[in-house]
C-alpha cells in the first residue's frame, strides 16, 4: 500500500498531436516546483499523473499546496495504491473510511468507481454496489445518499487501484512555458496582478516591469509590488522583476506638458520603457491591468493614444471586467490584501487634476516633442535593478 498523489488535467485533453509536450512541460513543471521537498517519481499512465517519494520527510500536504497553484493541473487527490486484488480493496477500503470517520463523524455517503482495466472481473456498478454493501456492514450508522453524500469514496481500478475520498480543485488553465513569454506592466494596486495571473495561467511566461518614483514614492510601495510579484511566481514557477526609477521622466513631464496630458504621456513612455525590456528579453507582448471605462486614463481613446507608443502587442485581459469582478479574481488568489496596503505607486505622483479622457493622438505626439525621450529612457533603463522571484 502506497500512499501518492494524483494529478489531472482537463484542457490539455484537447491538444491532439501536440498533448504529449503540454503534458511533458507539466511534468516538468511539477519536478522544479516540488523539488526542494524531497527525491520524487512521476509516472503518467492514462491521462493522469502519479508522484510519489520514497523520502521519509516528503511533505505530501505542501506538495498538495503547491500542486493546486500549478496552471495545467484542474485537480489533486491524495491517494492509496494497492494492487488490484478485490479481497484487498474490501479490506483498505473499510481502513480508510474508519480513518475518515475518526477525523469526522458523517453520516452518509456514496461510491463511485471507475475500470480503466477491462480485464477487471467486476464492471464500475457492480464494484460501487458490492463496496457500498461492504462499508455498510462495517460502519452500520452510515446510510448510502447517492445525491447528496456527506462524502464520496472513489475506486479507480487501472493497472493498479487507486482509492481516495478526495478531490482538491487546482488553477486549471495551461502549463508555464507553453504560451510564450509576456511582460507585464507590474504596479501595487488590484488590477495588473490580476491581468498577469490571467494571461499566465493561459501556459505564458511573465517578467514585469514596475516603475518607482522615489522619493515621492516609498521604499515600502516598491517592497509591496515585490511581495505582489512573489505571489505571481508562486504560480508561474518564476519572474524576472524590473524596478524601472521613474522619477526623472515624471517631473520632466510635469515641467515642459500640459497638465492634463500627464498621465496619457506617462503612460506612453512606461510602454516605451516596456517594449524595450521585453524586446531584450525576447517577450513576444505587453500585459497591462487595464479596462475600459474605469479610470480617466483607461478610456479607449486614452488606450489608442497609448498604444501608438509601440510597435508590440498589448494585451488587457481584464477589458471588459469591472472592478468587483477583478476583486473577486484578486482574493483568489492571494493578491487583494497587499494590493490593498495604503503605500502609493507612481500613478498617484503628479496627478492632473482634470485628466484628458479623449486625448488627441497628434497633439500628445507634438506635446511630448519637447522632451528629450530617447535621453529620459535610457538614464532609465541603465539605472533599473532586476530582481528574479
Amino acid at each position: 500500500m502506497d500512499k501518492i498523489i494524483l494529478v489531472r488535467y482537463e484542457e490539455i485533453f484537447l491538444k491532439g498531436l501536440n498533448k504529449h509536450f503540454f503534458e511533458n512541460k507539466l511534468i516538468r513543471n511539477i519536478k522544479h516546483r516540488l523539488s526542494d521537498l524531497g527525491i520524487i517519481k512521476i509516472t503518467k499512465s492514462q491521462s493522469r499523473i502519479y508522484i510519489e517519494s520514497t523520502d521519509f520527510e516528503f511533505d505530501i500536504d505542501e506538495a498538495i499546496i503547491r500542486l493546486t497553484k500549478i496552471f495545467g493541473i484542474a485537480s489533486v487527490s491524495p491517494v492509496i495504491r494497492i494492487p488490484s486484488e478485490y479481497e484487498d480493496i474490501k479490506k483498505t477500503t473499510v481502513d480508510i473510511v474508519g480513518e475518515l470517520l475518526a477525523r469526522k463523524p458523517y453520516k452518509s455517503f456514496k461510491v463511485e468507481s471507475k475500470r480503466g482495466d477491462k480485464k477487471f472481473p467486476m464492471n464500475s456498478p457492480q464494484i460501487c454496489a458490492d463496496l457500498g454493501g461492504h462499508i455498510l456492514d462495517a460502519f452500520p450508522q452510515l446510510k448510502v445518499d447517492v445525491h447528496n453524500p456527506d462524502f464520496i469514496f472513489y475506486v479507480e481500478v487501472r493497472e493498479n487501484t487507486y482509492l481516495y475520498s478526495e478531490i482538491i480543485p487546482s488553477v486549471k488553465g495551461l502549463p508555464t512555458g507553453t504560451g510564450g513569454l509576456a511582460t507585464l506592466l507590474l504596479s501595487g494596486g488590484i488590477d495588473s496582478p490580476v491581468a498577469g495571473w490571467m494571461i499566465a495561467k493561459r501556459g505564458v511566461e511573465l517578467e514585469a516591469v514596475y516603475f518607482h518614483s522615489y522619493p515621492y514614492t516609498s521604499e515600502r510601495a516598491k517592497d509591496k509590488v515585490i511581495k505582489l510579484a512573489e505571489y505571481l511566481a508562486g504560480y508561474c514557477l518564476s519572474i524576472k522583476l524590473h524596478i524601472v526609477p521613474f522619477t526623472e521622466i515624471q517631473m520632466a513631464i510635469n515641467e515642459k506638458c500640459p497638465h492634463e496630458y500627464l498621465t496619457i504621456i506617462m503612460r506612453r513612455f512606461m510602454m516605451m520603457i516596456a517594449e524595450k525590456i521585453a524586446e531584450k528579453s525576447g517577450s513576444l507582448a505587453i500585459v497591462t491591468g487595464e479596462a475600459i471605462g474605469q479610470v480617466a486614463s483607461q478610456t479607449m481613446e486614452s488606450m489608442l493614444v497609448t498604444d501608438n507608443a509601440v510597435s508590440m502587442p498589448v494585451y488587457r485581459p481584464l477589458i471588459g471586467m469591472d472592478k468587483n469582478e477583478v476583486i473577486d479574481i484578486a482574493k483568489k488568489i492571494g493578491t487583494f490584501d497587499t494590493s490593498i496596503l495604503p503605500y502609493e505607486d507612481c500613478c498617484t505622483v503628479f496627478v492632473a487634476k482634470h485628466p484628458v479622457t479623449k486625448p488627441s493622438l497628434q497633439k500628445t505626439i507634438e506635446y511630448e516633442k519637447v522632451l528629450e525621450t530617447e535621453k529620459l529612457i535610457n538614464d532609465a533603463l541603465s539605472q533599473t535593478e532586476v530582481i528574479k522571484l
